[in-house]
């Protein structure tokens, strides 16, 4: 295996955190941090990333391949390097989307937090808009991550909704101590299938917005699509609608879940 640290996006050499920003002196950057095992990426991953773009007007979206998830014990099945290749090919060609190596293995073995993860973040971004872009299977175990009530105030969640996964009484799925309204007057005007708005809070009294990105009816997952992969390796390629195609070649041409 090539060592990680001499991998280069072409002529240049990876960044430690992410690909150069688009210069928008104009205004505040907007930047989203997308973390997961990408394992591997799939269409699903990349509609996701694009209402959020949309809805938010984000100027960029950075994907981050996990090193390892402290609620995966077991860990991913592609090596760390094979999912941010596959990640790297997924978004090629998307000016607002950016590979991102801040949630790269720990050399101590100690599992990625993302507490720690936004905190770095927000440290190397100071002056920009930072949010957290999840799914709702990851909001809904947003109780067991560590620290998981101080994470939207360091980064307003956006929680995409996926088919099967009802986020109706959101008042119940928070860790304790947190509290979420959504302000009657502005949801009446919202027409079905936008992005609705609420506001956080904490027992400290502190408060920051959270944002749901309702329908996405995008009905994918990593397990089938790794099942489905190991089902029929030798026709990948041939017409997969969950993974892109470059993604199918890179599977393909380096073996992986067999």
């Amino acid at each position: 295996m090539t060592n990680f640290n001499q991998l280069k996006f072409g002529a240049e050499r990876r960044m430690p955190y992410h690909e150069p920003m688009p210069d928008r002196a104009e205004r505040r950057q907007r930047i989203a941090f997308f973390g997961g095992s990408f394992d591997p990426p799939h269409l699903g991953h990349i509609g996701i990333a694009r209402a959020a773009q949309t809805a938010l007007d984000l100027d960029t979206v950075l994907f981050a391949p996990v090193g390892i998830q402290p609620l995966k014990p077991h860990g991913s099945t592609a090596s760390y390097e094979d999912r941010v290749a596959m990640t790297e090919l997924a978004i090629k060609g998307v000016p607002e989307f950016a590979i991102c190596l801040v949630d790269a293995p720990n050399q101590n073995g100690v599992p990625n937090y993302t507490i720690d993860t936004l905190l770095r973040l927000r440290k190397q971004f100071p002056s920009a808009a930072l949010f957290t872009l999840m799914g709702a299977d990851s909001l809904l175990n947003l109780p067991h991550w560590h620290r998981g009530a101080d994470v939207p105030f360091l980064a307003p969640l956006i929680v995409a909704s996926r088919p099967g996964e009802h986020l109706a009484d959101l008042a119940t799925i928070w860790p304790a101590g947190l509290s979420i309204h959504e302000d009657t007057k502005a949801a009446q005007g919202v027409a079905e299938g936008s992005l609705r708005t609420f506001t956080l809070r904490n027992a400290a009294g502190a408060s920051t917005e959270f944002y749901l990105l309702p329908g996405i009816e995008i009905e994918i997952s990593a397990t089938e699509v790794r099942q489905q992969v190991s089902a029929a390796l030798d026709r990948l390629c041939a017409g997969h609608e969950l993974l892109p195609d470059a993604v199918c070649h890179y599977i393909a041409a380096h073996g992986l879940y067999r």
